[in-house]
């Protein structure tokens, strides 16, 4: 596809953003990574560094800082270079089901905001500042760190970039899934300098209902995505299938937060992430019954962003005051 911006599929909609409204660089870069989306990353760390000092283990301030700002731009990059991508395989241009801002992408590309070469760049550079800020906080630390952000950028780079197109070959979920429990890790390795099996138990959960917004955002941009070549596992479905998908994912993030607890693997207070399940089975409710009629799906949308956020905080509130 030409680096232009040209084949849009219909015009820009209500709320989404437009060249007249984005014309001082800082507010166009800013929203092009999607800063409300960085937040689940954000939430991630913190529990990350709970489950550090729930082990008792002195925290280092700057440290959990530089932690939050990279794990920011880490999502950042991943958001920017996907529009990229999604750009050059056609699913943006021709997904006229999206429902903005949560599915078919920034649309900054789409409607004329940056060219594709310029997101591109800004996609690259991203990756480049938090890769130096990761070797800075690799020399602090330990080199352990350097195992963890290195697969978590290639991941990251590899769900949307090719020859690897994760995302297209059904490997979605499972990346998103891993990446996101490296969050947890990756946070708690920066306080604890070693590895350590609490994120571990601790950010599976989280993981997996952080999984579930890509698995729900997916059923609006389904028909856009088959064309393009995009088969991901709802694409590969039938939708009486796929939706099911859900509620399973939901099923193990809520035994993957309980089990740990019950074998005294975490602290009693690990358990006030399961308050997560009541705004997922919500949304589990409406997909199964909406599925067929995905542009009815945004309440669901922000009810799954909202577990993923609630299971990561809520735990690392009962990790942070040991309870248990």
């Amino acid at each position: 596809m030409a680096d232009d911006m040209s084949g849009t599929a219909d015009f820009p909609r209500l709320g989404e953003p437009s060249a007249e409204r984005m014309r001082a660089p800082l507010k166009r870069y800013l929203l092009a990574t999607r800063p409300a989306f960085l937040t689940i990353t954000v939430a991630g760390c913190v529990l990350g560094i709970a489950c550090a000092h729930a082990d008792g283990v002195a925290l280092s301030l700057t440290s959990a800082l530089l932690t939050l700002l990279l794990g920011a731009t880490a999502h950042a990059a991943v958001n920017v270079y996907n529009d990229y991508c999604d750009h050059l395989n056609g699913t943006d241009t021709i997904n006229t089901g999206r429902i903005f801002p949560f599915t078919g992408g920034s649309r900054f590309i789409q409607n004329g905001v940056l060219t594709p070469r310029a997101t591109q760049l800004y996609g690259v550079g991203l990756f480049l500042f938090t890769i130096a800020g990761g070797i800075v906080l690799t020399w602090r630390i330990g080199a352990g760190l350097l195992m963890i952000g290195v697969l978590g950028m290639l991941i990251g780079w590899a769900y949307s970039a090719a020859p690897l197109r994760l995302n297209s070959r059904g490997l979605g979920e499972i990346a998103v899934a891993l990446a996101f429990v490296l969050v947890v890790a990756g946070a708690d390795f920066v306080q604890r300098g070693n590895f350590s099996a609490t994120p571990a138990w601790a950010g599976i959960g989280y993981a997996l209902l952080t999984t579930n917004i890509l698995y729900i955002n997916q059923f609006p941009d389904r028909d856009a995505d088959i064309a393009a070549g995009k088969h991901h596992l709802v694409a590969r479905l039938p939708v009486s299938q796929a939706r099911w998908g859900y509620l399973l994912l939901v099923i193990l993030a809520a035994l993957a937060m309980a089990l740990p607890v019950a074998l005294g693997q975490l602290p009693r207070g690990a358990a006030l992430g399961l308050i997560a399940i009541f705004p997922a089975a919500l949304a589990a409710r409406s997909l199964l019954r909406l599925a067929a009629t995905p542009q009815s799906l945004a309440p669901a949308i922000q009810q799954t962003i909202a577990a993923a956020h609630v299971a990561a905080l809520a735990m690392a509130v009962g990790l942070w005051l040991r309870l248990g």
